[in-house]
């Protein structure tokens, strides 16, 4: 959160309340974004990651947020909410990113009955 309240007290954000804006203000163009997000991955990972497939796309930073909010135990509903999903769709999508954990989960379970 440091780090984005840094950019938006240097950089403020747009009218629309954008973020990120062309130098005109504008959206930013999908090639410039394409462009961008390779230069970061190349910057932020080390060289056997930016091969992989790892945050290939910036919609991969939603999924990871989304498994991570579910793996932290906030429930379904809300979770569903914050992406703009019905919890029908999140489970569909997101079942499969549940860190199986046993001993974790029995450990919930144990808690919640007592």
């Amino acid at each position: 959160m440091t780090i984005l309240r840094a950019h938006i007290d240097r950089f403020g954000v747009g009218a629309d309340g954008r973020l990120f804006r062309s130098g005109r203000g504008n959206v930013v163009a999908s090639s410039t974004y394409s462009r961008v997000w390779a230069e970061a991955r190349r910057f932020s990972l080390p060289p056997e990651r930016v091969a992989s497939p790892l945050a290939g796309r910036p919609y991969d930073l939603r999924h990871a947020g989304v498994s991570l909010w579910l793996n932290a135990g906030l429930p379904a509903p809300e979770v569903a909410e914050r992406a703009g999903h019905s919890v029908d769709v999140l489970l569909k999508v997101y079942a499969k990113c549940l860190d199986g954990d046993r001993s974790r989960m029995n450990e919930r379970i144990e808690a919640a009955l007592n």
